[in-house]
């Protein structure tokens, strides 16, 4: 960590000590510029991208691996460096031919999570090649397509596009992929990346390689949190006895292990601690469900549904023993602008999707069907810290 980031640690501490020093440096849903023990896991994919450093384009790939495995960790930090290879300046959309090539392809990240339309696709593409914001009214997807296609034909090197988190819930599915990519100018080249095996999705009929990316290994996995921890914490916040129990628990999985550390984190903050103990740690654990879907998709769910999931993790257990009772309690709760229909119909389809889970009830009155209570399939402490602190 530089000198600024550690003056603006300091900074935010208002006097007072505090275990929690940087939220953002703990939190699952962030990424940190340089992932710990991904060195093998990056040379894989530079081998894939050498083309670049001659100016041309690789062939298309599918990147693949468990949830939790870091894709999305090293994707995210070598397309930010790639992007500063020397290249002509962007310009708005609005310019005359470039007089000077660029030296090398130019490189976009999309997260799939935010764009799932073929609208909110090509608009996040074309505004990461350009300088001024793209409006995101008044225009129509044709024209922003046809922007587009005369933005790259003008980069003769073309672009090199890695679209993330394809066939999650919520997300862009492989199939309406294809077809996006269909309507890409032919000196495009792109990475998908998600965690289907390649032998079952068809991305894979487009590609020349797949490249794997394996579970973190028990001892990466403690590198992780440490060096997190180091960033986020106070001085000897969190123990390496501590950083093991939680990476052992986590498989693997550096989303379940970071949503783990978050969550021991809050909790001992809230009762004042100035390091986490035996017992957040075996608390926080309790919390995560297994199989626990990705708060980076909840967060990027859309603003009315994440308010009836705040408002869902805050209920009594009475307000929670029917779907028509949670309904009710969130219906009328003044955060929410929503008839009880809509209310119950977001939880539906948010327990087709695996964001929340229908459990029905163990014990019935003898008539009917026994009635089915929602239980988020997310850690309520992460995402209400996490939530809250949007607003």
């Amino acid at each position: 960590m530089d000198i600024e980031a550690r003056i603006k640690r300091r900074q935010r501490r208002n006097g007072e000590p505090r275990l929690i020093q940087d939220y953002e440096a703990i939190s699952p849903v962030v990424h940190i510029e340089e992932p710990a023990d991904r060195g093998p896991v990056l040379e894989r994919l530079l081998d894939h991208l050498d083309p670049v450093f001659d100016g041309q384009l690789p062939p298309n790939a599918y990147v693949y691996g468990p949830h939790g495995s870091g894709k999305s960790a090293v994707i995210t930090a070598l397309f930010a460096n790639l992007e500063q290879l020397p290249t002509e300046q962007q310009a708005i959309i609005h310019t005359t031919t470039r007089a000077q090539p660029p030296t090398s392809p130019s490189f976009v990240y999309v997260n799939a999570r935010e764009t799932a339309s073929e609208f909110a696709f090509y608009h996040a593409v074309l505004d990461s090649l350009v300088e001024e914001s793209v409006p995101e009214h008044g225009i129509g997807t044709e024209t922003l397509r046809s922007r587009l296609h005369e933005l790259v034909r003008e980069q003769r090197t073309g672009i090199v596009i890695a679209v993330d988190h394809i066939g999650e819930p919520e997300s862009i599915q492989a199939p309406a992929l294809v077809d996006l990519f269909a309507g890409l100018p032919s000196n495009v080249s792109w990475l998908a990346i998600g965690r289907e095996d390649p032998s079952t999705t068809e991305l894979t009929r487009y590609t020349a390689e797949s490249i794997s990316i394996d579970r973190y290994q028990r001892q990466m996995l403690v590198d992780v949190l440490m060096t997190r921890t180091s960033s986020g914490l106070a001085q000897q916040g969190l123990d390496h006895s501590l950083a093991r129990q939680i990476a052992d628990w986590a498989d693997g999985n550096a989303h379940d292990a970071l949503a783990a550390l978050f969550i021991a984190a809050e909790m001992a903050e809230e009762r004042g601690q100035d390091r986490i103990t035996q017992a957040n740690v075996d608390a926080a654990i309790a919390e995560v469900p297994v199989p626990c879907i990705s708060l980076g998709i909840v967060l990027s769910l859309p603003t009315n549904r994440q308010i009836v999931l705040r408002e869902l993790i805050d209920l009594e257990e009475s307000e929670r023993s029917s779907v028509t009772a949670t309904t009710e309690a969130i219906a009328s709760a003044q955060s929410v602008d929503l008839s009880a229909g809509t209310v119950k119909r977001f939880l539906y389809e948010m327990a087709e999707s695996g964001i929340v889970d229908r459990v029905e009830a163990t014990t019935t009155n003898g008539q009917g069907r026994p009635p089915s209570r929602v239980e988020p399939r997310f850690p309520p402490t992460a995402f209400r810290r996490l939530y809250d602190l949007k607003q």
